[in-house]
């Protein structure tokens, strides 16, 4: 009984840093699965290019465990090449997504944003929340700035990035959105659609140095730009770097991933009045 007593003493203590708190000694908990306290799912496309921290491939890039299923045959190339093709494999994306609710995940999430062509069908094959893109946050920014500001888009690759994907995003063609990609930057391109070698190894400050140049170079030529937008997981890394250069707020998945998290973990507080 002692013992019982000095181990409710010490989870009431930490209750603030433990989830459940003294819950654990004092209510019955449920099994059923073999591995736990995953909370977020991750849909990841076949690649073999370095996930550094920020990019969401990477699980230290969370402060909060994520479980990942890699989609077989799901290469960038594939996915972002056009909406069709990528269309085809949407039923191992469903299995996927299917998999990661049966292992215990709250919410599913993806490393690429092209994938707001397959949104309505994989959240509709799970009873949880499912989140393809960065490029849902656009029509909730648009309502943070004025009238007269714009949003910038950066992407993969600005020629593959239809109309289609960003109304199935609820971004409407009549709204004032710049988009502008990586496709030309050399050490992006060679590194994320690159083949061999070529992905295997990236140079992660002339990256650095490309996105920042591009999001300075949209920004110069749209001035009226409040804020942007990363439609391409990969370069959460470098946002800091661009938002000292430019000065402006820049969104990603990375944002939209622990806005999920807080919202199916909602965190206890504690502290004093």
């Amino acid at each position: 009984m002692q013992v019982r007593e000095k181990l409710v003493s010490a989870y009431d203590k930490s209750a603030a840093s433990f989830p459940f708190g003294a819950q654990m000694i004092r209510k019955r908990v449920k099994g059923g699965r073999a591995i736990y306290g995953e909370a977020v799912g991750v849909l990841v496309l076949d690649t073999s290019f370095p996930r550094i921290p920020g990019d969401v491939g990477n699980a230290t890039t969370f402060d909060f465990p994520v479980r990942y299923h890699v989609i077989k045959a799901a290469t960038p190339e594939k996915i972002v090449s056009e909406a069709d093709r990528a269309r085809a494999l949407l039923p191992a994306f469903i299995e996927g997504a299917r998999l990661l609710e049966s292992q215990g995940v709250r919410a599913i999430t993806t490393t690429c944003g092209f994938l707001t062509i397959m949104q309505k069908e994989i959240a509709a094959a799970v009873g949880i929340p499912v989140v393809t893109s960065s490029l849902f946050l656009i029509p909730l920014l648009r309502q943070m700035f004025a009238a007269d500001r714009s949003i910038g888009v950066i992407t993969a690759h600005s020629g593959r990035l239809s109309s289609e994907h960003l109304i199935a995003a609820g971004v409407q063609p009549d709204w004032a959105v710049h988009v502008r990609g990586l496709e030309e930057d050399p050490a992006f391109s060679r590194a994320i659609f690159g083949s061999g070698d070529d992905c295997i190894e990236m140079d992660v400050d002339q990256v650095e140095a490309e996105v920042i140049a591009r999001c300075r170079k949209l920004v110069d030529e749209f001035p009226d730009i409040g804020c942007i937008v990363f439609e391409c997981t990969n370069l959460q890394p470098y946002a800091a770097a661009v938002q000292a250069d430019i000065g402006l707020p820049i969104f990603g998945i990375y944002h939209l991933v622990n806005l999920l998290h807080s919202g199916i973990i909602n965190p206890r507080f504690s502290g004093y009045m």
